[in-house]
């Protein structure tokens, strides 16, 4: 609402005046109270509302007062809040990596335990083992010269033995001489000797009967083998994961594929002198390749028999006790 000022009211009234006097020429002295009350009671409302006002404007400046030191405090609080914000998640982090490094611990605690679980076992065994021996109660009722003698009697075991092999694997060598590399390999493995024949060498594809140059390395290997009768041989057939072609009621697998071929090589070995007591035919079929069957290449490398020829460990064995 908007109100006049007293001047503004008295110049109404002295217009108001004048134009009574300019359409009476005279203005009555109750109109002239009446008017004059007016102005007195617009005074005291005027002077009331200016009261208000000022009042009012003391509380708005107040109140801005007020609202500027609340954004203030808010505008710190936000501060506040945001650092602390950043302190909770850097906080936050810290407890996840801890966490991480306490599973971590714990991981390695269980995987120490059953280390030292499987140390533990394998100690029993071996505490089980020579209690069974009885190698430690000989080896501590011997006196010292005994003791010497009988690691002097193993170490002259073990390197007749490691002898007997390298000799056996040189004649094995030199009896196939005549055959290449790609045919057959010929090496020494945890005091063992591996003749590896490939299908080509032996067998046409499918077939179980040697061809003749197989039956003349065969026999070739005979010589040698004969010169050796302590020794024990495995022969051992294996293929690729193809199966057979033809497939009959006396070979329905690799399985049987590769146990007949090996059954071939032994009577081969055997009609050229190697005492049968000597030989052993089995079959691993296409369950121990040495290379993925991914390629033709790695296909004929696993088409092959190995000839695996084991010294006698008889004196080695009585050495040890075991015999």
């Amino acid at each position: 609402m908007k109100f006049l000022s007293s001047k503004s009211l008295v110049i109404l009234l002295v217009l108001a005046v004048i134009s009574a006097s300019f359409s009476s020429c005279v203005v009555s002295k109750k109109k002239f109270d009446e008017l004059l009350s007016e102005k007195v009671k617009q005074d005291a409302d005027l002077q009331a509302l200016q009261a208000d006002v000022e009042e009012l404007t003391a509380k708005l400046e107040d109140l801005e007062q007020r609202f500027a030191e609340t954004s203030t405090e808010r505008d710190e609080l936000s501060t506040s809040l945001d650092d602390k914000t950043a302190a909770l998640d850097k906080l936050q982090a810290e407890h996840d990596q801890l966490q991480t490094y306490y599973n971590n611990a714990l991981s390695n605690s269980g995987k120490l335990n059953r280390d030292l679980a499987e140390q533990q076992e394998r100690l029993m065994a071996l505490e089980a083992t020579l209690k069974q021996q009885q190698y430690d109660a000989d080896l501590l009722a011997d006196s010292l010269a005994q003791r010497e003698a009988r690691v002097a009697e193993l170490e002259k075991i073990v390197a007749d033995g490691q002898r007997a092999t390298e000799d056996l694997k040189n004649k094995v060598k030199a009896a196939l001489t005549n055959f290449g590399a790609s045919d057959l390999t010929v090496e020494e493995r945890n005091g063992r000797v591996y003749v590896s024949l490939s299908e080509k060498l032996l067998f046409s594809s499918g077939s179980i009967k040697v061809d003749e140059n197989g039956v003349k390395a065969l026999q070739q290997l005979a010589e040698a083998l004969k010169s050796s009768p302590e020794i024990r041989v495995n022969v051992e057939g294996h293929t690729d994961n193809v199966p057979i072609s033809k497939p009959s009621k006396y070979m329905k697998d690799n399985w049987d594929l590769s146990v007949m071929r090996a059954t071939s090589i032994v009577r081969i070995l055997t009609n050229a002198g190697v005492d049968p007591d000597m030989l052993m035919a089995s079959g691993r079929g296409e369950h121990s390749p040495v290379a993925a069957n991914d390629t033709a290449g790695n296909k004929a490398l696993n088409r092959r028999t190995e000839i695996i020829l084991t010294p006698d460990l008889t004196a080695l064995m009585e050495a040890l006790g075991y015999q």
